[in-house]
């Protein structure tokens, strides 16, 4: 029988199926939490660091204070791998507001709940990073910078879900959302980026898109390679007419898109610069001095 997966909860660990938290805790009550993505690749966590502090950033916004000293979840995130003896993984970190009443009142949650969960995750079918994937402009706007900004990663992802759900029902891949100036913001999991010209163009986070850490590498590997990397606002226009056009995330890495509203991008075809950058990109998650090794 196989061995089940040990999951952290507030420095405890259980086994997946008895994994469990308060149905007060105000994260399922109000979605009142952070969390962040992470990738472990080949025994080294990708940019945990960077991850660590996004999600401390994340939760000071909210004003969450979290439990334990960035050095200590970085040792927690460390020590659950090895527990599960994992060298190639997907991490989801969360902090929730802990348990509360029934009231929405943060002050009424006296201690933060963290978990930390250690398994794989697979968010397309195998061919996507060989065929690309089709997408759509879908109706659900994203959040404003001055509302529930997606700058901020939060455990609040329903515009997210509606997105996707309008996606699924027009048979698409994964959904694209603008913000409420009608520009493109992100994908519903995902930083966007497309290619006009040789150069490589990228949303501001002014659109309410996540300061992603995989956006970022990609925009300093572009630059590294000798292709201009740009940010500022796209419209659907710019989507359309694109060269080439791309999703990046940590559970996506890079993902071509050759289809937005049924309009083909280029030819059709995961485009040479979309290519290169996931190639680098293979390199770069893979090179020990790019994270922190599990087992040390």
């Amino acid at each position: 029988m196989e061995k089940e997966l040990l999951i952290y909860i507030d420095g405890k660990y259980y086994p997946k199926s008895q994994a469990k938290v308060s149905v007060y805790d105000h994260g399922l009550l109000y979605g009142d939490g952070v969390f962040e993505g992470i990738r472990a690749y080949n025994s080294v966590v990708f940019k945990l660091k960077e991850h660590i502090d996004r999600l401390y950033r994340s939760a000071r916004v909210i004003m969450l204070q979290i439990p334990l000293t960035k050095e200590e979840m970085i040792k927690a995130v460390l020590e659950t791998l090895q527990k599960n003896n994992l060298r190639d993984a997907y991490i989801r970190l969360v902090v929730t507001r802990g348990v509360g009443d029934l009231g929405l009142d943060p002050r009424k949650c006296p201690k933060p709940t963290v978990i930390i969960i250690t398994d794989i995750i697979k968010l397309h079918s195998g061919e996507a990073k060989e065929k690309g994937i089709r997408a759509m402009i879908v109706w659900v706007k994203r959040d404003p910078v001055d509302a529930t900004s997606h700058e901020v990663k939060s455990l609040n992802y329903l515009n997210s879900i509606l997105g996707k759900i309008e996606a699924n029902i027009a048979g698409c891949d994964e959904a694209i959302c603008l913000d409420k100036n009608g520009h493109i913001s992100e994908g519903v999991a995902e930083n966007l980026f497309i290619v006009q010209n040789g150069k490589v163009i990228t949303p501001p986070t002014s659109t309410g898109a996540l300061v992603g850490i995989t956006r970022d590498v990609v925009m300093k590997t572009a630059e590294k390679i000798g292709y201009k990397t740009v940010e500022k606002t796209i419209t659907p226009t710019d989507l359309f007419t694109a060269d080439e056009a791309f999703f990046t995330g940590t559970a996506a890495e890079i993902i071509p898109i050759v289809e937005v509203n049924k309009r083909m991008t280029g030819d059709g075809k995961p485009g040479p610069i979309t290519r290169r950058l996931m190639q680098e990109f293979e390199k770069i998650v893979r090179d020990p001095k790019e994270g922190i090794p599990i087992y040390q």
